[in-house]
């Protein structure tokens, strides 16, 4: 049961975002400057340090947008009508946020600029990253991009239905990385096997149709297949 507890827990909290990343598009666009700022970010091989202090600002920013969204659904809820003081709890939510990625844009900006000035000084050029790396990577990409699919869906839940399948993309996307990780044949039979398991639970229990999981499927493979194709 506690178990069953933690996965419920784990479920209405994604929920949640998916909810917000549905109903504002501010949201929405925090997701995007974040897949492209951490794209970049390896394109450009920044240091171990720079990247952790910008996946930091950005979870901040993420952040920030969703506890203004759940403070302006508590005020509409407790003050229906419009009044001076719901309209400043309102705006001082939105505030947080605005000086939240402001700040994000500054570090950015002071982390960044040198990586930019050298792409226009030196030419483009794409930074090699081990496996590892990669495979975190993919992770964050497909799971940004799931949650933005079913966003303009606007079906179902994020792990119980909706387009695509959040589980066959997520085990599709980590059996793929352990394939071109370790090419080793047994290991990406075995977990080509599990990913294929997870993703015939999601039909079993009637959670998703075929075609959501089979789009699942291939979304995580082709963006990890991508991303190794690109950083290797």
């Amino acid at each position: 049961m506690p178990l069953r507890k933690s996965i419920d827990s784990a479920n209405n909290a994604i929920e949640g975002i998916l909810v917000a990343a549905k109903t504002e598009r501010h949201l929405r666009y925090h997701f995007y400057v974040a897949a492209l700022v951490i794209l970049f970010s390896y394109i450009t091989g920044v240091t171990k340090t720079e990247f952790l202090i910008i996946s930091i600002v950005s979870l901040f920013v993420i952040m920030a947008e969703l506890f203004n969204t759940a403070i302006e659904a508590t005020v509409n809820i407790l003050s229906p009508d419009k009044q001076e003081k719901a309209r400043i709890a309102k705006d001082v939510a939105a505030g947080a946020v605005l000086t939240t990625a402001i700040g994000a844009a500054v570090i950015g900006y002071i982390i960044l600029l040198p990586y930019l000035v050298s792409v226009f000084g030196k030419g483009f050029h794409v930074s090699h990253h081990g496996g590892n790396e990669i495979a975190v990577l993919s992770l964050i990409i497909v799971i940004i991009l799931v949650v933005l699919l079913k966003s303009f869906t606007g079906k179902g839940h994020p792990l119980r239905g909706g387009m695509p399948s959040g589980h066959a993309a997520l085990s599709f996307s980590i059996w793929m990385s352990i394939t071109l990780i370790t090419k080793n044949l047994i290991a990406s039979l075995l977990s080509l096997l599990v990913a294929i398991l997870i993703a015939q639970s999601r039909l079993t229990i009637k959670v998703h149709n075929l075609w959501e999981v089979l789009l699942g499927a291939v979304t995580g493979c082709a963006v990890t297949f991508l991303l190794f194709w690109i950083f290797t």
